[in-house]
């Protein structure tokens, strides 16, 4: 019996290359070249799988054909917000996340953005590399001290959790969540957190506010001006969720004219494109989508697909369907 023949849209981990090599007819993107919505949509009507990441935007125009030949999109990564849901269910297409593997790292990435803008890491990094440092002196580069100050977390699922236990736990921090749901009692309790009833009463209580939420339509621009003005002035955001949350021009005006404190960013909207207007803000941290980027973290994703792959062509179900 022939092998599914899948699509893998960028370059993985060689050990998961190796594993879908030798369990599927895999061919590998070795260009490592985001496709255009044109190839994959022609991506779509010439494999049984197409393996995207979030780099990869299939919007309802790709998914505009009389009948793919994909049945499954397994996805690399936990937000699918770049993959049109209407679309593929449409076509009656399965689509698959990676989540759980991620969730650490990612947590990671958004202390080292919180440390790193409260405390100026990047203003004094660029520094010593442009040969301007004079030497230590008392005013020099003040910053804010992170430990027992509040942290507002938006969105309470896996990753924000993770969050909370390294603020909690490893800073002292107060932990207050926003949340589109109740969380338990039992979880909150794990962090002494409170939870708010809305994002209007979060924001103003917060030293910090570090969003872990999905994105999509429904979130898109869910910090605006009127949000970023109910933060306290020398509050700090943090994103590691996705750019369109956040409304970027917005928030290069509170940090140009100080209205907060700084803020420290992972993602971006329209990503690899980076808004011109948050370039010169030297109260803004910014890493280049770094949140899964550990050996660990990459190559369980990509064991997780696999797994979600070999399940579905062998008829069951798929344990991380999201549709």
């Amino acid at each position: 019996m022939a092998k599914p023949k899948v699509l893998v849209t960028r370059r993985w981990p060689a050990a998961v290359e190796a594993q879908l090599s030798e369990a599927f007819d895999a061919v590998l993107n070795t260009g490592d070249k985001p496709l255009t919505e044109d190839e994959l949509r022609a991506a779509m009507t010439s494999y049984d799988a197409v393996l995207p990441t979030v780099t990869d935007k299939i919007s309802a125009k790709a998914f505009d054909m009389a009948k793919p030949q994909a049945r499954i999109l397994a996805n690399y990564g936990v937000g699918y917000s770049h993959i049109d849901m209407h679309g593929a269910a449409g076509h009656g297409m399965t689509v698959t996340n990676t989540p759980d593997v991620l969730s650490e790292c990612t947590a990671d990435i958004a202390m080292t953005l919180l440390l790193m803008v409260a405390r100026r890491a990047g203003e004094g990094e660029r520094e010593l590399r442009a040969g301007e440092w004079t030497g230590w002196r008392p005013t020099h580069l003040v910053g804010t001290k992170v430990s027992g100050k509040t942290l507002g977390i938006v969105g309470f699922g896996r990753i924000g959790q993770e969050m909370a236990r390294r603020a909690h736990h490893g800073f002292g921090m107060k932990i207050v969540v926003q949340n589109r749901s109740r969380v338990s009692p039992d979880i909150l309790a794990r962090y002494n957190a409170t939870q708010a009833d809305s994002l209007e009463e979060l924001m103003p209580q917060c030293d910090f506010v570090s969003l872990h939420c999905p994105g999509g339509a429904a979130n898109r621009h869910l910090i605006n001006t009127r949000m970023l003005n109910l933060m306290k002035p020398d509050a700090f955001l943090i994103n590691t969720a996705r750019g369109e949350v956040i409304d970027e021009l917005a928030l290069s005006r509170a940090l140009w004219f100080e209205t907060i404190g700084g803020a420290g960013l992972d993602v971006f909207d329209g990503e690899p494109r980076i808004n011109p207007d948050l370039l010169d803000c030297e109260n803004l941290v910014m890493l280049p989508h770094l949140g899964s980027a550990t050996r660990e973290a990459r190559e369980a994703m990509g064991f997780r697909v696999l797994d979600n792959l070999t399940d579905f062509f062998a008829g069951r179900e798929p344990r991380d369907r999201v549709m």
